[in-house]
């Protein structure tokens, strides 16, 4: 036990005043004896034994009174067992990526918690909140209520472990109480990670009933007839289905061409033939699960090969020649002897394999080639002058230099599996693959990102957007007597093919919202001129930045609606683009088992404030202190009117 104010336990040294009283009144008195009063003097005895008693429950009657009147005022408690944890700050992540779309019990798992908040959270409460895009700072639910009622599915991913670092950065005096109310769907195992010193980490997990789902992947051109695209739809089912499911194809608002879906595997692909025309619209299905993947949008345009050139000292390399297929790519192989600069600005990729030497003027006009959307492969050689290398990349930006060559045995262990080069290359996140070796490499500085890491934590492969183009670097050669990356096709095929693989010149033009990857426009803007895209009363205008005779388009955060659109320079339309958000949350079942790590669980909303208000608040005892002082008084009036 404790007290509030344990100075007022002093008075209790006033207790002895209540008891000398009654010694005082208890003086000893002579006794005089009477003749023929016998029957008097046996009723006096009796009196006086009832009156002693009497002084005696009233004294302790008082005594407890004022002891429990003092107590009072002390205001005596029991700690909290998580007494340290009163003051702390409350932090709330509430996960509304699209997989939050999937039916509970109760509805919608977004919506559902929304209420549950809304309804537990006490209106004194000051508190934290933070979504997938939104934060809501040092708030409380009258001042955040409608922005709750109106939150909007994101399609921005769940990251906890993103959320949790804002939260850190966060700075405060006092500890922190971190709430994360989510499916887990899409995260990685442990993605909470471990908790500091001056946090507690409470898990409320949402789940959905039936996990089961059917999106639309993706749509490509499958082959261009004379008068007719033939395209192919891929759906995929995330759990067993043995439903025929309804796609249907739509140019604007006009029903094209409608068919069945059965699943006899998880993936199957569906074929459209459309006319070679213009077309700018959606195929959808409706599979009563997730509508975010229901519906995928795309416009078509004439397809074109990707443009690559390939220029090394000697011989071209064989193994470029069998990525860049003539069915797909219009792949030329020249020596740097017989290069021929006027070709260069028409390519989409250009390959530097194993030069010795990068001449002046190679360099000036590849840093042109850059800037207008052309994407660089650099492969070192042994015998490499590493400072013509890195003249070339200091005028590209720099970031990357080149250092010493050394001959040691590593393995390629690492693959950044998010970034843009592998969209849709891996369907899971492979660890146990055959590494390839490398026998020798440069010693590299860099600040791009990592593709490909060695077991030494030096980058293998690094890549960073530059101008309108991307610049990838090798650090190490690829001849077959350093190393077997070659050996590897599940790793170098996809690598170099997405290198230089130009999605604009598929036909189908559908972008991911959210994705770094530029889109090259060929418009030809004035000095004060902007583009801007429009989709009904909607018009968005995205990054932007002009190139010659085009321009860079980069839609990391703008549109964030999918749907078609519609490219506008001073109102006019000069080409058609589709948005469609990423299929990261289709999945309902891949949830890891232990990605809450050392959280604790917690069930449902009302238990968490009636958890935080019970294990730290103090059982106050002064009440009680109160009422047995009342008690005794009640006692002692007892005492006095019944006794005699």
């Amino acid at each position: 036990m404790q007290f509030k104010h344990p100075e007022v336990l002093y008075f209790l040294s006033l207790l002895v005043l209540p008891i000398l009283v009654h010694l005082f009144q208890l003086r000893r008195f002579k006794t005089q004896y009477f003749t023929n009063v016998r029957f008097l003097k046996e009723l006096v005895v009796q009196t006086r034994k009832s009156s002693t008693l009497k002084k005696y429950l009233l004294l302790a009657t008082r005594l407890l009174l004022l002891t429990f009147l003092i107590l009072a005022f002390a205001q005596p408690f029991w700690e909290a067992k998580e007494a340290k944890n009163a003051k702390n700050e409350l932090y709330i992540i509430l996960d509304n990526s699209f997989s939050m779309q999937a039916k509970g019990k109760k509805g919608e798992l977004l919506k559902r918690a929304v209420q549950d908040i809304l309804a537990e959270a006490p209106e004194s409460a000051n508190f934290s909140l933070l979504t997938n895009t939104e934060s809501f700072w040092n708030t409380d639910i009258k001042s955040i209520q409608r922005e709750l009622q109106n939150l909007s599915y994101s399609a921005t991913p769940f990251e906890p472990e993103r959320l949790i670092a804002q939260v850190r950065a966060h700075r405060s005096a006092f500890r922190k109480d971190i709430v994360v109310i989510s499916d887990g769907v899409g995260t990685r195992a442990e993605a909470l990670g471990v908790l500091n010193n001056d946090e507690k980490g409470y898990y409320i997990p949402v789940q959905a009933e039936k996990t089961q789902n059917i999106a639309i992947d993706s749509v490509y051109l499958d082959q261009t007839l004379d008068q007719f695209y033939e395209i192919e739809v891929a759906v995929r089912s995330y759990g067993a289905t043995s439903e025929a499911i309804p796609v249907a194809l739509y140019d604007g608002k006009k029903l094209v061409a409608k068919t069945l879906v059965t699943f006899n595997e998880p993936r199957q692909t569906l074929k459209f033939t459309l006319p070679k025309t213009e077309f700018n619209g959606y195929v959808s299905l409706n599979d009563n699960s997730l509508e975010y993947d229901n519906t995928y949008y795309f416009s078509l345009s004439k397809p074109e090969k990707s443009r690559v050139m390939s220029i090394s000292e000697t011989a071209p390399a064989a193994f470029l020649t069998k990525i860049y297929t003539p069915d797909e790519f219009e792949f030329t192989a020249t020596t740097l002897a017989t290069l021929p600069y006027a070709l260069l600005e028409k390519q989409d990729a250009i390959v530097l394999n194993e030069i010795a030497t990068l001449p002046a003027s190679l360099q000036t006009t590849l840093k042109a080639f850059v800037a207008q959307g052309g994407n660089l492969i650099l492969i070192p050689a042994p015998e490499t002058n590493v400072s013509s290398y890195n003249a070339l990349l200091n005028a590209l930006g720099g970031g990357y230099v080149y250092q010493d060559w050394k001959v040691t045995d590593r393995l390629v262990t690492k693959i950044n599996f998010n970034h843009p080069l592998y969209a849709g290359v891996f369907e899971k996140k492979t660890e146990n693959f055959q590494y390839p070796t490398s026998k020798a490499g440069y010693s590299v500085q860099t600040s791009f990102p990592t593709v490909l890491e060695c077991n030494d934590q030096r980058p293998f492969l690094s890549a960073v957007t530059r101008g309108g183009g991307t610049i990838y670097c090798f650090a190490a050669p690829l001849r077959q007597e350093w190393g077997n990356f070659k050996n590897s096709p599940y790793l170098i095929v996809p690598t170099l093919y997405n290198m230089a693989f130009n999605s604009q010149n598929t036909g189908v033009k559908a972008s991911t919202i959210g994705s770094s990857r530029p889109y090259i426009a060929a418009v030809s803007l004035g000095a004060d001129e902007i583009v801007s895209l429009q989709k009904g009363e909607t018009e968005v205008i995205p990054e932007q930045q002009r190139l010659y005779n085009q321009v860079k388009l980069t839609f990391s955060t703008q549109p964030q609606q999918a749907g078609n659109y519609t490219l506008l320079r001073k109102k006019e339309a000069v080409d058609q683009l589709s948005f469609n958000y990423p299929r990261t949350e289709s999945d309902l079942q891949a949830v890891p088992s232990n990605w809450m790590a050392e959280w604790e669980e917690i069930t449902a909303t009302d238990q968490l404030f009636d958890t935080l208000q019970a294990d730290r608040s103090d059982t106050v005892i002064w009440k009680w202190c109160i009422l047995l002082a009342l008690l005794f008084l009640l006692i002692e009036i007892a005492i006095q009117k019944i006794m005699r």
